[in-house]
């Protein structure tokens, strides 16, 4: 960009982010222009509109009347996932008129802003999104008047939830302000409550450390894991406390675990680039654990987009013969982004513009604004539950090791930030043949190892219908897994212990090379639901890919860099 030209526009750019929250008002404008001018233009639909809306009309009119008299039929049931209008206190006039007529004008809008003829597929979608986040805020549930729950308890309590409410929120207001974790965030500390696996920190460079975790069992499988977890957030999501840790899962059943661990860039790093974290990241770190467990396969696991960034590692790699992975597997991991979920509505050349000016300012995005796009992601139960639950009820939401991990976010360089949006979202270069690793063109039809591939039903970021294209886009036996939860709690999903869900299931099917391809939904009504968690299934596929157990083998003239976690997960 020429120097006066982004001296010019910087400053405004700036402002807009701030008060938008990195949300561009010029992509805002023009999928609502999109939308605004194709409906003008289209009679008919508008006159389906206002037959639909006379009819819901009457149809709220007369459930209004008959629910005077008794139980009556609901005009519109809520979607399952919608828990605002389930307790009982809905169902009695009129409160049940007033959840009625709002499900009815949600679902007008869902009519209004879809199937409008012309408009872009992007557009629709942002247009439809933008409007339920509107009618989610507008919600009855939201306000103490229309809301029975919350007015039935201001009465018998005299106001003291409304009280105990306010003073949540100026508690949390604060915490904004300031910039600050949440409230009760210090009693998860890495080191010290959580990310207490025992482990040594065995490499480090400018953007890694790599930490070591030695089984815990007399003898362990010949091959060592490598874990590359997302740069977005840190490592410890898969170390949480003891009784859901993945590592400590894993040691417990004979493996050697490497864990990566990704500095906290800051505006220094702003230069690094998606090439950087695949070889000072990837490659670094696996060529330090072949120094610790020579002359043997590795088994190389991705998370999020570690697991992406994994995948073009393994194609780059695969060019090597033999190939240092044993198998890779790829968890809630997306090598296809042309249908992305939500977060996709996000993504477009306007927004990823106006992003690139708001982090030329720092050289950094800051990770709050990442957070802050997935709560708008999944408002409903992020944002105003959360009103209902801690504002308006007066309760309070004991923060667990999982959400204060959520709230320990990272940075991300500015470079790197702009090209994997571009590179990967915007561009789909992975999987369309274009991404260039390693100063090549990579493919990830080179892939030759066994997959296993885990995938969640309620992904907001990953979503499971667009990892399932891992099927289409390699060449070998990959093992399909869908487990119950979303991106993070489906993937932090111990088998037993205080956290394990008695609700807790999970698909599983093999692909081997050359079976026929199936569609999602095919293979969604083939593979049987299991119960439980799917960590005992990857555990025995983990073996079954292993060589006999053996007593453990290092090589003892490395040194040792200091204890886990190590220093960059402290990174603030």
């Amino acid at each position: 960009m020429p120097p006066l030209r982004h001296n010019l526009d910087l400053p405004l750019t700036s402002w807009l982010a701030r008060i938008s929250h990195g949300i561009s008002p010029s992509a805002l404008g023009a999928a609502f222009g999109d939308w605004q001018s194709h409906l003008a233009a289209s009679p008919g639909k508008q006159v389906e509109l206002a037959e639909s809306a006379l009819h819901k009309t009457l149809q709220w009119l007369s459930y209004l009347q008959a629910s005077q008299q008794g139980q009556c039929p609901p005009c519109v049931v809520p979607a399952p996932q919608d828990k605002r209008f389930k307790p009982p206190q809905w169902q009695i006039p009129p409160y049940n008129g007033l959840a009625q007529g709002f499900l009815l004008a949600q679902k007008w809008w869902n009519e209004a802003t879809t199937g409008v003829r012309g408009v872009s597929r992007h557009h629709e979608e942002v247009v439809e999104f933008v409007t339920r986040q509107w009618l989610d805020m507008c919600s009855p549930s939201n306000f103490v008047p229309t809301n029975p729950q919350v007015l039935h308890e201001t009465v018998t309590s005299g106001g003291k939830n409304l009280v105990t409410g306010f003073a949540n929120w100026w508690r949390d207001a604060m915490a904004v302000l300031a910039e600050g974790p949440p409230p009760g965030a210090e009693r998860f500390k890495p080191g010290e409550t959580v990310a207490i696996t025992p482990g040594k920190v065995v490499f480090r460079n400018r953007l890694i450390e790599l930490i070591r975790y030695d089984a815990t069992t007399p003898d362990v499988y010949p091959e060592p894991l490598l874990i590359v977890p997302s740069w977005i957030m840190k490592y410890y999501v898969l170390d949480l406390s003891p009784h859901n840790s993945m590592v400590k899962y894993l040691v417990d059943h004979g493996h050697t675990v490497f864990m990566i661990s990704w500095k906290n860039p800051g505006v220094e790093d702003r230069h690094l680039g998606m090439d950087d974290y695949l070889e000072l990241g990837v490659i670094e770190a696996l060529h330090a654990v072949q120094q610790q467990c020579p002359r043997v396969g590795v088994h190389a696991v991705g998370y999020c987009l570690g697991g992406t960034l994994l995948a073009a590692a393994a194609a780059a790699l695969a060019r090597r013969t033999p190939s240092p992975f044993k198998t890779v597997s790829l968890l809630a991991a997306q090598i296809d982004f042309e249908e992305p979920g939500e977060l996709g509505l996000f993504i477009d050349e306007s927004q990823i513009s106006f992003l690139e000016d708001l982090m030329a300012e720092r050289g950094y995005l800051d990770g709050r604004q990442m957070a802050g796009a997935f709560a708008l992601i999944n408002s409903k139960d992020l944002v105003w539950s959360k009103l209902v639950h801690e504002y308006l009820m007066g309760a309070q939401t004991p923060l667990t090791d999982l959400r204060a991990w959520n709230a320990d976010a990272t940075r991300m360089p500015a470079r790197m930030h702009s090209e994997y949006l571009r590179r990967l979202y915007l561009d789909n270069d992975l999987a369309e043949g274009r991404y260039q690793a390693l100063g090549k063109p990579v493919a990830t039809q080179d892939i030759r190892q066994p997959l296993f591939c885990v995938s969640t039903e309620r992904d907001h970021v990953a979503p499971w219908q667009s990892v399932y294209k891992i099927h289409l886009l390699t060449d070998t036996e990959v093992t399909f897994v869908l487990s119950s939860g979303g991106h993070n709690v489906g993937i932090v999903n111990p088998p037993e212990g205080p956290l394990a869900s008695a609700e807790a299931s999970h698909r599983v099917a093999v692909h081997k090379h050359g079976d026929p391809f199936q569609d999602a939904p095919t293979w969604l009504a083939s593979a049987p639901s299991q119960p439980g968690s799917w960590w005992p299934t990857w555990q025995h596929w983990l073996s079954g890919h292993s060589g006999k157990r053996r007593a453990p083998r290092f090589n003892a003239t490395l040194p040792t860099l200091g204890n886990a976690p190590g220093e960059y997960v402290h990174g603030t």
